[in-house]
């Protein structure tokens, strides 16, 4: 089975969608890597440095530092699927980040999105 092609783009081609959508809804590029940094355990610096290294998005996941047992508590759709209905573990993973993206963008309370 060959791998989605998300998998092998960098995290680094992605991640500044991610800016731009919260930014046009008046979110920040702070609150962006704050849900990065809860969301896969990265420090700051260690973020910068996979995004300077232009790491895969599969790679990205695999080696996270430690992702927070409390993103499995993330539901609803994105991109039409159920994200806590993805089976395929870097995909949801993605999906996590990507519907906590949106969320930020919706206007929804830090505090909330962090699942706190």
């Amino acid at each position: 089975m060959t791998k989605h092609k998300i998998y092998t783009m960098s995290f680094a081609s992605v991640y500044p969608h991610y800016i731009n959508k919260a930014e046009r809804k008046g979110r920040t590029k702070e609150e962006v890597d704050e849900i990065i940094r809860w969301h896969t355990g990265y420090s700051q610096e260690e973020l910068e440095a996979e995004i300077e290294k232009k790491t895969e998005f599969e790679t990205f996941f695999e080696q996270a530092p430690e992702l927070n047992p409390s993103r499995k508590a993330i539901k609803g759709v994105i991109c039409g699927v159920r994200v806590e209905d993805i089976e395929e573990p870097i995909m949801q993973e993605i999906r996590y980040l990507d519907k906590m993206v949106d969320e930020l963008a919706k206007g929804k309370k830090m505090e909330k999105i962090l699942r706190a």
